[in-house]
């Protein structure tokens, strides 16, 4: 799969479809019957009733007969850890028999040894592992997709890892959002000493990340085997004067208060949230902070304890999905199957999972102004199906109904 040439792509319309627009002022799905979308210079121009369309609008456009199947905005995975180096199915293993995540942390393994696989690969083979990876999401449907950092530790692994990532984007259709975690685990020689540590990724590594351009937000990793709140508002703070949104890992194993911690400096997203309590809920819809729902790592790593789903429809809390793809806690490399682990494992619905992995997630991204709902104005990034109801594709299981995929008009 080769990347598109950059020449502006030919008018194009799609008639003869059901659209589920996605759009925020209409109910749902946002679903038009005997829809049709129209695309000029990569963007889209009509997106409604097809007998709502302006002939004039049309003019020279090729025209696709989508013969009543279903559109809907191109699939955003939101979080992922996409770019690493080998894999952990040894740890797998451990778990399998008993070990517990923190166990398996405190032994060497976890995310430490994920920052060894990275730092001894170079960066063409970090874009040679990760390419197959983006496929197998490319191929759901999925145009946008979130990479963030944080297996490198220190600012030459951390820069090489995010130059890898803004290189998945040349070498395949799909607009890659980097994200820098570079508070994510404390490495080897660190000694032990989180405060120096922390003092580092803000005074050296996050200002020299962001003045490379290499960042589109900062994250971090909060909880007890990683970074208390008062660390990660160090790194916030860092991030707020370099100009970047913020993300926050927050909550997963324990509440710290990960979550008002976002809303406090008006995150992007807080995301696992598997223990957020109802405060922290009430914190992130006030500043309009989406939950980014994780059901691949709840599952991969047997957790219990189901995030506050309750909690986030009672306060308008805008929810997320996403495959949280990495080595150690979601090999996932699936988008629909992710929806259909927050429907089962979560009790989500269809509509919030497909509103989670479109436009809910273009917000956790900061770009809800150009991806995520089918409108005028908004990329001409689309997924067209073979389905009955868009209720099929959270459904199904291992089984991929995408008919064409569009990215950027083409």
């Amino acid at each position: 799969m080769a990347s598109i040439p950059d020449e502006t792509p030919p008018p194009k319309l799609w008639r003869n479809a059901r659209l589920a627009t996605m759009r925020p002022d209409l109910p749902g799905l946002g679903v038009v019957d005997a829809g049709a979308v129209l695309a000029r210079d990569g963007s889209i121009v009509f997106a409604g009733p097809e007998a709502e369309l302006p002939s004039d609008l049309v003019g020279d456009a090729e025209t696709v007969d989508c013969e009543g199947r279903w559109i809907t905005p191109g699939l955003i995975d939101c979080h992922t850890h996409l770019v690493w180096a080998g894999n952990r199915a040894k740890e797998f293993e451990l778990r399998l028999e008993g070990a517990s995540y923190e166990e398996v942390s405190k032994a060497g393994g976890g995310i430490v040894s994920s920052v060894r696989s990275l730092r001894e690969a170079s960066e063409d083979r970090l874009v040679a592992e990760t390419l197959p990876r983006l496929d197998h999401l490319i191929a759901e449907g999925v145009t946008t997709v979130e990479v963030k950092s944080g297996y490198g530790l220190d600012l030459e692994n951390e820069a090489k890892a995010l130059r890898a990532a803004r290189r998945l984007g040349a070498e395949r259709p799909v607009k890659v959002r980097t994200t820098f975690l570079g508070a994510h685990a404390l490495p080897p020689e660190a000694s032990g000493d989180k405060a120096a540590f922390i003092d580092k990724v803000a005074r050296e590594m996050l200002p020299a990340i962001a003045a490379e351009g290499l960042a589109d937000a900062v994250d971090g990793f909060c909880e007890g085997i990683a970074f208390s709140p008062e660390e990660m508002a160090l790194v916030f703070d860092a991030a707020k004067a370099a100009g970047l949104p913020v993300k926050l890992h927050a909550d997963q194993l324990s509440d710290l208060g990960g979550a008002a911690l976002a809303a406090r400096y008006g995150a992007l997203s807080a995301d696992h949230l598997e223990y957020t309590s109802e405060a922290g809920a009430a914190a992130m819809a006030k500043a309009g902070t989406v939950a980014v729902m994780l059901p691949g790592a709840f599952y991969f790593i047997r957790e219990k304890k189901v995030p506050p789903i309750e909690a986030f429809r009672k306060h308008g809390v805008a929810m997320a999905v996403a495959t949280d793809c990495n080595p150690g806690t979601s090999p996932l490399t699936s988008l629909l199957l992710t929806m259909n682990m927050a429907a089962t494992l979560f009790r989500m619905t269809v509509e919030e999972c497909l509103l989670g992995v479109t436009r809910h997630a273009a917000s956790a991204l900061g770009l809800q102004g150009e991806a995520g709902t089918l409108e005028a104005g908004k990329s001409a990034d689309l997924a067209i199906w073979d389905i009955e109801s868009p209720a099929e594709l959270v459904y199904r299981i291992g089984f991929n109904p995408l008919h064409a995929r569009v990215w950027r008009g083409r």
